[in-house]
Order: C-alpha cells, then sequence, then structure tokens
C-alpha cells in the first residue's frame, strides 16, 4: 500500500488559514492505474464518509474503482487525522493537507472545486463554500476592512 501526501501551495492575502470547510468535503482527483499506468481521463470524488466494500476482501475504502482498460481493482483511503489546514505560515510554499493510502491506483491531480473554508487574519471571520474552481477566490473581510484572498493555487502529490 502506497501512502500518498496531497501537497497544496497558494498566495494566502490577509487569510490564517484554508482547508476543506466539513468533514464530508468531497476531493477531486485523476487517477492513474500502477497497474496498466492508465490515467482516468474523468475527475473521481473521493469522501472520507464513504465506506465502499474492497472487492475479495472483508475491508472497507473510501474508493473503489475498477480499471476500465486491465481491469484490475483499486482502492484508496483518506487519514481523517492527517488532514490540515493550509496556513499562512506556509504561505506560497508547499505544505501537506491530506495523506491518502492507495492500493492498485494514485492520484496525479487535484482539483479543489468548491467546499472549502477560510478564516480572516485580523478578524477570525470565517469565510464558508469558498470556490476555487478557478484557482483563485476574492471577497472583502467587513468586520477588518480589508480584501482577502486565495490566488496561485498549485497541488503535487509526494509518496510518504
Amino acid at each position: 500500500m502506497v501512502k500518498l501526501a496531497l501537497y497544496f501551495k497558494a498566495e494566502l492575502e490577509n487569510i490564517t488559514d484554508v482547508g476543506p470547510g466539513s468533514e464530508d468535503y468531497e476531493w477531486h482527483f485523476k487517477v492513474k492505474c500502477t497497474s496498466c499506468y492508465e490515467v482516468n481521463e474523468n475527475w473521481v470524488g473521493v469522501n472520507q464518509l464513504d465506506k465502499n466494500d474492497v472487492p475479495g476482501s472483508r475491508g472497507t475504502a473510501n474508493f473503489v474503482i475498477r480499471c476500465k482498460f486491465c481491469k484490475r481493482e483499486g482502492f484508496a483511503q483518506i487519514d481523517p487525522n492527517s488532514i490540515n489546514p493550509y496556513t499562512i505560515e506556509n504561505n506560497e510554499q508547499f505544505s501537506p493537507i491530506v495523506i491518502i493510502e492507495c492500493r492498485g491506483l494514485e492520484f496525479v491531480d487535484f482539483d479543489p472545486r468548491f467546499g472549502f473554508s477560510a478564516k480572516g487574519v485580523d478578524s477570525e471571520t470565517i469565510f464558508e463554500n469558498i470556490d476555487l474552481t478557478e484557482g483563485y477566490w476574492a471577497d472583502y473581510d467587513e468586520k477588518a476592512e480589508v480584501p482577502v484572498g486565495i490566488s496561485d493555487l498549485k497541488s503535487e502529490f509526494r509518496r510518504k
């Protein structure tokens, strides 16, 4: 089993941290079969609250897929204790935000989409349901009277 850490990097403006807004956040990834190395052209959703039976096992996983090319099965399990927000201390540097255990597959790309939350630096205002589909987000913190934003998003997977 391979452990993959999703590293995230962004430029935060007047934001202390950003991360999944709830424990039922739907992570969206591109998946590659580790048997035939084909990358599925579709984005797949992985939710840590999902429980799917692993074929040929008594276990469960958050995500199970059968490769449409070689027909082998792969599965993934999010480590719920590994989910961390991206913080201002790591501003513009890669930092891990989640670790996923994988067998028979690897994730090769991440699409943050919507469902993130962030906290304002001065006011501690919580901004919810942030949509990062376009790779950036901007708003205004009325309590602190400053613009807030997340931009220059990048992500990568690293083996643990």
